[in-house]
């Protein structure tokens, strides 16, 4: 999939070079909720800064409405910057998101035809999934297995 270019200006305007006019950051909220993709480069530099403009419209979106995440759940994510599992975290979560997007997709395809048969197949992928993508978090941790894979069980 392109990239949908934006530039920001140091005015603080974000302009869509698709469609040659001035956005604003709802604007970008909801090409981005539509799928598209997007890149923004800072229009002095050519700094790719999307990252930090996705940071400000979660920013905004949490400030308003009920929030995604809790105040927990953001120290817990503060505390793995930095330290030895930082990487292996952020895979996981990235890897979590893909698949929870890819099950939902699934689970609304499947409503059309035997909702009750494709939420137990979905279930037992999920279980599967969860399982490996557990194991490979605590590979990359240090931890050599779960007491199933020791015979403990």
């Amino acid at each position: 999939m392109a990239e949908r270019l934006i530039k920001k200006y140091p005015n603080r305007r974000l302009y869509d070079t698709d469609q040659s006019k001035y956005i604003t950051l709802s604007d970008l909220k909801g090409l981005i909720v539509q799928g598209e993709g997007i890149k923004v480069i800072d229009s002095n530099s050519s700094e790719d800064i999307t990252r930090a403009i996705l940071m400000q419209i979660i920013l905004e979106t949490e400030a308003g409405g009920e929030p995604l995440f809790s105040a927990s759940m953001l120290g817990q994510i503060i505390r793995f910057y930095g330290g030895a599992l930082q990487n292996p975290f952020s895979r996981y979560l990235e890897e979590s998101l893909n698949l929870f997007t890819r099950q939902n997709e699934a689970f609304l395809n499947s409503l059309s035809s035997n909702p009750m048969e494709g939420l137990a197949r979905m279930t037992e992928e999920n279980l599967k999934i969860w399982e490996q993508m557990q194991a490979q978090f605590l590979k990359a941790s240090g931890f050599s297995g779960s007491a199933k894979d020791k015979g403990d069980a």
